[in-house]
């Protein structure tokens, strides 16, 4: 983000948003599923201005049908890896898919071996995840030492209760994993929000899921959310690699209107000049 304007003092400088032990620099974090070639996704992930992007690691199984690896397509000095645990329907399958992705992150000597980007699902049609399992496996994973960025619903009590299991971030979804519905529930967004930052103000809290275009990532930004995690809505663009772009600039947006303050909605007009002195009057 330029700070030309915070040079003014006008707005606070803002230095990226910090997760547990990590710092990133932008707010914005990318997958790396989902598209047409590796070759456009290692572009894409460069354009997105992201230093943190987040690997399936049960579900790509890291390698596609010709044996090329996905991780050679990822500038591994760029970016801090984010391993998630997609694709799992119980807590021992996403804890055990956790600690393989510690393990592969260690082998590349990666500073994201110590987090994990946690899902448990629900079902396959929703792919919602299951609240009980998922606070589960939060408790055995911080307890195991993972740093646990953990995925939900946008439900304020399951948050809460997330965020006391010990994760470093919760993830309320906007709306359905790759729905492209954008935020479905900004009052409940809200509640979370408030929740989660009663007693520390500085707890990051990320939209995880369901944005579909540049638009949704500034809405979800202005309301103050700390940063926001997206996939599908670069990957399956008509043009991925704009997308990118967009969604770089849609966070950096969203952010400088969040800190700037908006004005107040009104019913009726407010003259943008004063109408005192103006010739002709009296």
């Amino acid at each position: 983000m330029s700070d030309q304007a915070t040079s003014a003092g006008a707005v606070p400088a803002d230095e990226g948003i910090r997760i547990g032990s990590h710092l990133l620099r932008s707010r914005l974090i990318v997958g790396t599923g989902k598209y047409r070639t590796f070759e456009i996704m290692g572009e894409a992930l460069a354009l997105s201005g992201a230093d943190c992007v987040t690997v399936a690691v049960r579900r790509e199984r890291l390698c596609d049908s010709s044996g090329r690896n996905i991780l050679d397509y990822i500038d591994l000095k760029r970016f801090t890896l984010l391993p998630n645990t997609a694709g799992c329907f119980n807590a021992e399958d996403a804890i055990r898919t956790a600690r393989l992705g510690r393990e592969i992150l260690l082998g590349l000597e990666n500073p994201g071996a110590d987090w994990v980007k946690l899902e448990v699902l629900g079902d396959s049609k929703t792919l919602l995840p299951d609240p009980v399992a998922t606070v589960q496996a939060t408790e055995k994973l911080v307890a195991e030492g993972f740093q646990v960025l953990v995925y939900t619903t946008d439900d304020p009590i399951t948050a809460r209760r997330l965020k006391q299991a010990g994760a470093v971030s919760v993830m309320p979804a906007g709306s359905p994993i790759g729905s492209g519905q954008g935020i479905l529930n900004a009052s409940n967004l809200r509640i979370c929000m408030e929740y989660l930052k009663e007693d520390d103000p500085s707890y990051p809290v990320i939209v995880d899921a369901g944005v579909g275009t540049a638009s949704d990532v500034a809405v979800a930004m202005e309301m103050g959310v700390d940063g926001v995690l997206l996939n599908t809505a670069i990957a399956h663009a008509q043009d991925p690699l704009n997308m990118a772009r967009a969604m770089k600039y849609a966070v950096e947006a969203g952010r400088l209107a969040y800190l700037s303050g908006r004005i107040p909605r009104k019913l009726y007009a407010t003259a943008s000049s004063p109408l005192e002195g103006v010739i002709g009057s009296r």
